[in-house]
């Protein structure tokens, strides 16, 4: 469905119907299939954690970021502007329009640490690498303004989570917990660019919700059916019957009419892709149960999004649970609320989030 129609705030010129995906300028102009492009977004934002951690930069300075990443690669191609040349210039600016400020060379010493593999105390201040980098982060930051229009406004599906939590008298630690890790990892997907914030937080909330239940809890479908009318009119032959026993929490809490149900449909088969394109050898027993959630028979019909990643990492990609003490998710306590400096932990049941695993070259 068209997020270009459920979005009625100044930043819906940033929404666009899952069709736009298959014309980016990657595309049109690079000829960059859409899969390789998903792929390389994934490892670009995966980058973007990385640089936000190290410099301690709280979780909604990495959230926008992380947006404005996707926005820029819908006007730019990804063989013009490197994945991790705009991913430093997309955190070098949100530490300013965070207020979180960070120098500009301390932030191009990290982009030399993690692109040269070498410690941040071998790499002294007035090298000609971290000069370079500072150089190409401010090149690409003018570009990167440029395609934004200096609009800087972000909203994040985290904030509508807060206040899904704070909504109910009774939860789940883990499905909140869960909810959270998986809105995390939405970053790497173009969710953010296609969908307001409140789908998002659903799908992950409701995948999230099955995900802790297991495989013999109500389908996804049942979750977002449509509401129930009122017993006191005709029932339309339209309306879905109401699910006894099935947690609607999400579905009811953001009153969602019948279109947005069936964005939220699209947003869990999206994630669900995405987990599936990962290399599951050696994950946890968790990860492999979400992969195998079928997808919500109510999606829009479509091609799939994403090839398994192993199509294009050199060598196979590494386990997607593997840790690296630098990844943005899994520090730290869950947020009570939006900008707060922890990106989120996981479950305690066995739940981790996604992570590319590797600390990339350059240009590779």
């Amino acid at each position: 469905m068209g997020a270009t129609r459920l979005a009625t705030s100044a930043t819906s010129q940033w929404f666009f119907p899952i069709s736009a995906l298959y014309k980016t300028p990657s595309r049109t102009t690079s000829d960059i299939p859409l899969d390789k492009e998903l792929y390389d977004r994934s490892r670009g934002v995966e980058f973007l954690y990385r640089l936000g951690v190290s410099l301690g930069l709280p979780s909604s300075a990495m959230y926008t970021a992380a947006t404005w990443f996707h926005r820029f690669y819908m006007r730019y191609s990804m063989e013009d502007y490197h994945r991790q040349d705009v991913a430093a210039s997309c955190i070098f600016l949100a530490t300013k329009t965070e207020e979180c400020g960070r120098k500009l060379r301390d932030v191009a010493k990290v982009v030399c640490s993690k692109v040269s593999k070498k410690d941040i105390k071998e790499i002294s201040d007035d090298s000609k690498e971290v000069e370079e980098c500072q150089t190409s982060i401010l090149l690409t930051e003018e570009v990167l303004l440029e395609g934004l229009c200096f609009d800087f406004v972000v909203d994040s599906p985290h904030a509508e989570l807060v206040d899904l939590y704070e909504a109910r008298s009774s939860y789940s630690l883990q499905v909140e917990e869960c909810a959270w890790s998986i809105a995390n990892d939405s970053y790497r997907t173009p969710l953010c660019i296609l969908y307001p914030p409140k789908i998002i937080a659903a799908a992950c909330y409701v995948l999230a919700e099955h995900a802790i239940e297991g495989p013999q809890s109500s389908p996804l479908d049942a979750r977002i059916a449509s509401p129930a009318p009122s017993a006191s009119l005709p029932t339309p032959p339209s309306h879905k019957v109401q699910h006894n026993g099935v947690s609607r929490h999400a579905v009811e809490f953001f009153r969602f009419n019948e279109t947005e149900l069936a964005s939220v449909a699209d947003a869990i088969s999206i994630l669900l892709e995405y987990y599936g394109a990962q290399d599951l050898q050696g994950s946890s027993e968790f990860l492999t149960a979400v992969t195998s959630i079928p997808r919500p028979q109510s999606t829009s019909p479509r091609e799939k999004l994403y090839r398994p990643f192993a199509h294009f990492a050199p060598g196979g990609p590494p386990p997607v649970n593997s840790s690296t003490p630098e990844h943005a998710i899994g520090r730290g306590a869950t947020p009570t609320q939006p900008g707060a400096n922890s990106p989120g932990k996981f479950a305690s049941s066995g739940w981790r989030p996604v992570t590319e695993g590797t600390q990339e070259g350059h240009y590779q």
